[in-house]
């Protein structure tokens, strides 16, 4: 793909990543990083001499410059590098450095990245430096409230160099949990969800984002990721992206970047940080998206064509391996266990060691649906590594799906059964039955056309960003309300016609087949819930073919009912034959 040799400042987990799908191009890379078997080191085999990898500091400035005599291009897996030195090979020697030099030492220093983000216009958090003295933080206290972030400036994290101070007494344990360092304060954010975008830099300077994830961490560390994002807010995904694609323009060089932001309860968002590099929110693209972060990586700093960021699957959520001992068994239990949970892929870093708190690797879970994802999810929360009991870690984001006849609604709904008023509950009942068989999740609400608009307004307009996938909206009289759902939403809408006190149905019937021209909305019988559950299976078929096989068996009972009332009239004659009702 490119003739051109790629020297890699890092040789962990990200760099292992990256050098697999540099081996899939046939793209030549140099590892620098201390140790002949770094994680990155264990994937590629020099093809000859020229391109073994080094054994070194990836700081070290006699290092760095040897990778750069024998690279075409230099980029980094970790921001935590000497700038100075890659200042002065990209002025010496003409080399391209991605992301720029320029763009690494901003990011490098949390306080430089907040203010140079600010000073761009991007959405960030009030925030003040701080002297590393106990006078300086409690007059931070004073300035930001209580309670207030205290962060390291630099070489920070998965959560290292991060304090809470909650007190103004806690600035002497501050001190002493951060070390001698720099550091700056942020005013305290009341996010309602952490969430995160990858988006990739060409050479050129134009940008791809990839969908907006809900990032879950734990003792500061990322612990889940789920894709796409789902939000009762579908303006959220496109503000994010935008926000996200601003920020990583302001910036010099190219690759991929993660951004990572809060979102707050009343919508708006914050960038909390950026890296320069390849990130823990973005693994799960691997197998989610059409090209994962790592390829798109390469192919950015190659200046090749980019590949789409689009997900090829509808759900995905990836869960990270993270050591609790030093024992590496637990490690492999896990792993074990992970391979026997279907559309699970484990990823193991190739570590020589565990520890408390180290990152040994992830597995990424994808599946037709939220709720098949989260299902899938359940036994790998429960065997997670150091033992212990997991359940209400579990419950909070893989609970139990639907139980049939349970009454409630799914928490991750695939199919939304709505109807205008209670009394047209016995009519979408068996849409719900028949949705029940086929094991597919939905929600069964009321939302009235005319004595709810506001709801009914909000309900459409954000169904598609919640994840649902078709809507059934039952209807009398007028039935104004699946035709005033289809025009707000890309949604399927099925309207199920009621039959009234007055006109039996027929007026509810005609109301939703003479929708106007754009605004198409399938029908059924009068008081046909059922078959309108089943169009809806069909409908989720042409995205989950395995429904379609389900069908077909479903078709194929139906027949064998017909057969025997067929063998039974021939048996006992018709005089006999009593007819069920």
């Amino acid at each position: 793909m490119s003739k051109k040799v790629v020297g890699v400042l890092g040789g962990g987990q990200l760099g292992r990543m990256l050098a697999a799908s540099a081996s899939l191009l046939n793209v030549d890379v140099i590892i620098l990083d201390s140790g002949e078997s770094a994680p990155a080191k264990q994937i590629l085999s020099p093809r000859n001499p020229s391109l073994a990898h080094i054994d070194g500091s990836f700081s070290d400035p006699a290092k760095i410059r040897e990778l750069a005599r024998r690279a075409d291009v230099l980029t980094v897996e970790i921001e935590h590098v000497d700038v100075r030195v890659l200042e002065e090979i990209e002025s010496e020697q003409g080399i391209a450095i991605h992301p720029s030099p320029s763009t690494i030492k901003v990011i490098q220093d949390k306080f430089v990245q907040k203010s140079h983000l600010r000073d761009q216009g991007c959405p960030v958090s009030e925030f003040i430096p701080v002297d590393s003295t106990v006078e300086s933080i409690q007059q931070c206290a004073r300035t930001l409230g209580l309670p207030f972030m205290l962060k390291s400036r630099t070489l920070a994290y998965d959560g290292r160099g991060n304090y809470v101070v909650r007190e103004v007494g806690d600035a002497v344990e501050a001190l002493k949990a951060l070390g001698n360092r720099p550091l700056y304060a942020e005013k305290w954010v009341p996010f309602t969800r952490e969430i995160a975008i990858m988006v990739v830099r060409t050479t050129q300077g134009e940008v791809l984002s990839y969908p907006v994830v809900e990032t879950v961490h734990k003792n500061n560390i990322c612990h889940l990721v789920f894709a796409p994002l789902r939000s009762s807010d579908p303006s959220v995904a496109e503000n994010s992206q935008r926000i996200a694609e601003s920020a990583v323009k302001t910036f010099q060089g190219a690759g991929i970047f993660g951004v990572e932001m809060f979102l707050m309860e009343d919508g708006s968002i914050y960038i909390n940080e950026i890296a320069p590099r390849p990130h823990n929110s973005g693994h799960y693209a691997i197998e989610a998206c059409e090209t994962s972060q790592f390829e798109n990586h390469l192919r950015a700093v190659l200046s090749l064509p980019l590949g789409s960021t689009a997900l090829k699957v509808p759900s995905a959520a990836m869960l990270n391996i993270i050591g609790t001992s030093s024992s590496m068994d637990e490690i492999r239990t896990f792993a074990s266990t992970a391979l026997t949970v279907p559309g699970c892929t484990v990823h193991l870093y190739g570590k020589s060691d565990c520890r408390k708190g180290r990152k040994m690797g992830h597995v990424t879970v994808v599946g037709d649906s939220d709720a098949t994802v989260r299902a899938r999810l359940r036994p790998l929360l429960s065997a997670l590594p150091g033992g212990g009991n997991h359940t209400e870690e579990v419950e909070r984001y893989a609970p139990l799906s639907q139980e049939p006849g349970s009454g409630h609604s799914s928490k991750h709904p695939l199919v939304g059964i709505i109807m205008g008023s209670d009394s047209d509950l016995p009519v979408m009942l068996p849409a719900a039955r028949t949705l029940d068989k086929f094991s597919i999740p939905y929600e069964l609400t009321i939302v009235s056309a005319h004595r709810t608009p506001d709801r009914l307004v909000k309900y459409a307009r954000s169904a598609s960003a919640r994840g649902l996938r078709v809507i059934v909206a039952g209807a009398g009289g007028a039935a104004h309300l699946p035709g005033m759902v289809a025009a707000m939403t890309p949604l399927p809408v099925i309207g199920v016609p009621v039959k009234g006190s007055s006109l039996d149905g027929v007026d509810s019937l005609h109301s939703i087949v003479q929708m106007p021209r754009g605004i198409p909305v399938a029908t059924v019988a009068i008081n046909g819930g059922m078959n309108a559950g089943l169009l809806a299976v069909r409908i989720l078929g042409t995205g989950i073919p395995h429904l379609f096989t389900a069908m077909d068996t479903y078709l194929k009972t139906l027949e064998m009912e017909v057969m025997e009332k067929v063998d039974k009239l021939e048996k006992v004659g018709w005089e006999k034959y009593e007819v069920k009702r």
